[in-house]
């Protein structure tokens, strides 16, 4: 199974709540906003006080420490998938009072409609996937200008002329389905594509005939999340969940049906997630992933033991054909590594971080039942592999250096035959097949726009030809990036891209936005953003820290941020902005922080740690009650990562860092606004409701004038697949309220 994902992915309900009600609710409080005299700090606009929040304590001991949660009542009962969008009434009223102050206050700042004005052509500026090929046909997906969503298009030849397969607007009018993935067969001629609404990544996937668009007689449900054809087309292997309210029964299995009718004739389980009772620890990881070799004689099985590695077996499909037994033979199992693998000509290529943090190749002849895995491309010290991809007769290894892009190709025996030439310094990824050299590569910086250029894996030398570019609205060399290294508070050098206007005047004073993340072994490299510009024209500074818990640096820097050593990821992020301040980009009354998911987690983090150090923050579908937090949804997921309050230890340290347990009464926190989607499968809402209300109750600031805003959107998840629409409401809603509350706004 290959690290680059055979889902070639598109953009992203239940229970979606009147939108009407909403507006008639903002109407009711429209008049919360002000621009009064008495108070004002120098001549910020004030607003009303926010609706008040019941107080309904519980107290329980916890590892023989008493915790009194006041707001536990506002987790409601949405608590599992099937619960999703469906709330008790106290919680329903709280949040429709907390959205409509929210809206009363943002939608009329001083600037609000100029904002959006300047922010609109910027969002909408198009997108265009990296074709994946099958035969002589390329299968991509493109956004254009308003479109919501974006559409999936096929060309026969390269520069075909452009054939619309899927349109998620004449599916769904109002804008909320998403085409989440799709994967061509072999010969182009069939097309399998998932899609959810409103953002409940539940994707339910089907097959279209590409020639005439005909769907065929089948669907299958229950959020599938990988798939591959048999060479034939006759059949395809695909994982899904066993139950869609259960995020812990992941399955993988073996679908054949007839060409002649286009119905399912058998539908064959070959691997499935373990219980409690079989294995407490594995039952709760994401478990089983699989995938097809090309020839279609081997199935490819993975089991994720926790948030970074997994175990990976191969297996024979003849085999199964003849005993209808799956014998998994191990290739890498038992072992702390994370390792995929992909089959080429009766080979196993396998990349892993075995005994190799930062990653190696190694390969194995599968017809030779005695062989072994052996090393063909050692670990680089100064790089860390990211993916593997095989082309014809060569492999195409994905490197981070630096939090950038290098991208070698070897032969099969492993020997360099190049770099290839990228367009500058920046984020990169190939779309390959194994029948060619023939590759298409996605390019993008803060100051590159995402591009797809053609290239020919066989001459890594040749320069990239641009295959598509959406067009953009700005002139990306007006900007200046900088990688900067700083030290954090036990010395440890982490490094941070920061970007601006060219010849900006760093006199201590600049609004700057400081971005992270630092979790999951998930590494935050350059990638362009239009919307930024509005921001750089209005001399900001926008920066990124590559902090530890990420994947930029292998596998020790996300140890250095998991588990017991969590901290070090706040301590990377205070350093960062401490870092600005004394090169003169900013000062602590000129910054917001900014994250989202576990970045949440981090400027939750950051404002209860520091709040001295910043003005306002963003924390955006967070996780922010640690304590709690793996009794709701699919977050058992995530134990290996953080820990869980289950454990006497892990408690103790979550409980250190925890945001919603360690707010402390009459400090003056900065403005915070906290976001949350009502259909997210794996973040609850909860966080976000429980910490707006304790951090209103318990901060020294005026809310008049430094609020604490709360917005859960009723037609959102995570935030995968949101409309157009939707995210430029999103965008304006965080600029407006960091352009206010760094003293922007005229």
């Amino acid at each position: 199974m290959s690290n680059r994902s055979r889902l070639q992915r598109g953009g992203s309900g239940v229970g979606v709540r009147s939108a009407a009600a909403l507006i008639a609710a903002c109407a009711m409080t429209a008049g919360a906003f002000a621009l009064s005299a008495a108070g004002e700090k120098a001549g910020m606009p004030t607003v009303a006080l926010p609706p008040e929040t019941a107080k309904k304590p519980v107290t329980e001991t916890i590892h023989g420490v008493k915790i009194t949660d006041n707001y536990q009542w506002l987790e409601g009962d949405n608590s599992k998938p099937e619960s999703m969008g469906t709330i008790n009434k106290d919680v329903a009223d709280w949040t429709d009072a907390q959205n409509a102050y929210t809206r009363s206050v943002l939608d009329n700042l001083p600037g609000r409609k100029e904002l959006e004005a300047k922010l609109r052509p910027l969002m909408e500026v198009g997108s265009v996937s990296a074709p994946a090929m099958a035969g002589s046909r390329y299968f991509y997906s493109k956004r254009e200008g308003s479109e919501n969503q974006a559409k999936v298009f096929v060309r026969d030849g390269f520069d075909g002329k452009p054939k619309l397969l899927l349109d998620p607007a004449a599916i769904d009018p109002s804008g909320l389905t998403t085409i989440s993935w799709y994967v061509p067969s072999q010969d182009g001629k069939l097309l399998a594509y998932g899609s959810y609404r409103a953002g409940d990544e539940i994707s339910v996937a089907q097959v279209i005939e590409v020639d005439s668009g005909k769907r065929l007689n089948f669907q299958v449900p229950s959020k599938v999340s990988e798939f591959s054809w048999l060479p034939d087309s006759s059949g395809f292997l695909y994982r899904n969940l066993a139950d869609s309210t259960n995020p812990y029964s992941g399955q993988v299995r073996l679908a054949m049906f007839d060409k002649g009718t286009a119905y399912l004739t058998s539908d064959a389980l070959l691997y499935r997630q373990f219980t409690e009772s079989e294995n407490k620890k594995l039952a709760t990881t994401y478990g089983p992933d699989g995938s097809l070799s090309r020839d279609g004689r081997w199935i490819v099985l993975a089991y994720a033991t926790d948030t970074r590695n997994n175990d990976l077996f191969v297996a024979s499909m003849e085999t199964y054909k003849k005993t209808g037994k799956v014998e998994m033979v191990p290739l890498v199992a038992g072992k702390a590594a994370a390792s995929s693998a992909d089959v080429y000509k009766g080979e196993v290529f396998v990349s892993t971080s075995l005994d190799a943090p930062n990653g190696k190749v190694m390969k194995k002849n599968l017809d030779d039942a005695k062989g072994e895995l052996t090393t063909i491309i050692p670990e680089r010290k100064d790089a860390v592999i990211q993916g593997v991809s095989v082309a014809k007769d060569l492999l195409a290894v994905n490197y981070l250096k630096n939090a950038s892009t290098q991208i070698e190709i070897f032969d099969l025996a492993g020997k360099s035959k190049g770099m290839l030439k990228l367009p500058g310094i920046g984020s990169a990824g190939l779309s390959t097949e194994q029948d060619r050299t023939e590759a298409f590569l996605s390019f993008t910086s803060y100051n590159y726009p995402t591009s797809i250029f053609r290239v020919d894996l066989s001459k890594p030398e040749m320069e990239p030809v641009l295959w598509e570019r959406p067009a953009v609205p700005v002139d990306p060399s007006t900007v200046e990036v900088k990688q900067e290294w700083y030290s954090s508070k036990d010395g440890t050098k982490v490094s941070m891209f920061i970007v601006h206007k060219k010849g900006l005047k760093l006199d201590g004073n600049n609004p700057t936005i400081l971005y992270g993340y630092g979790g999951f072994n998930v590494p935050m490299t350059p990638t362009f953003g239009a919307a930024l510009f509005q921001w750089f024209d209005a001399g900001g500074v926008y920066a990124v820290a590559n902090l530890r818990g990420g994947g930029e640096y292998g596998k020790a820097w996300h140890e250095g941020g998991r588990l017991k050593n969590k901290q070090n990821v706040f301590d990377d992020f205070k350093a960062a902005a401490e870092f600005l301040f004394a090169e003169r980009y900013s000062n602590p009354k000129r910054l917001a922080v900014v994250g989202g998911s576990n970045g949440g987690l981090l400027t939750g983090a950051f404002v209860t740690q520091n709040p001295e150090l910043c003005a306002a923050a963003i924390s955006a579908v967070p996780l922010l009650d640690m304590v709690r937090y793996q009794n709701f949804l699919m977050a058992k997921y995530w134990v290996p990562e953080y820990g869980s309050a289950e454990d006497a230890e892990q408690f103790k340290t979550i409980l250190a860092y925890s945001p919603y347990h360690n707010i402390k009464k009459g400090t003056k926190y900065p403005a915070v606004l906290i976001t949350a989607g009502e259909n997210d499968s794996r973040v609850h809402p909860l966080h976000a409701r429980k910490m707006t209300a304790a951090l209103r109750e318990a901060t020294g600031s005026d809310q008049t004038q430094t609020p604490i805003l709360c917005w859960v959107d009723r037609e959102a998840g995570h935030g995968q697949g949101k409309p157009l629409n939707l995210r430029l409401r999103d965008a304006a809603d965080q600029r407006i309220f960091i352009m206010w509350q760094l003293g922007m706004l005229k």
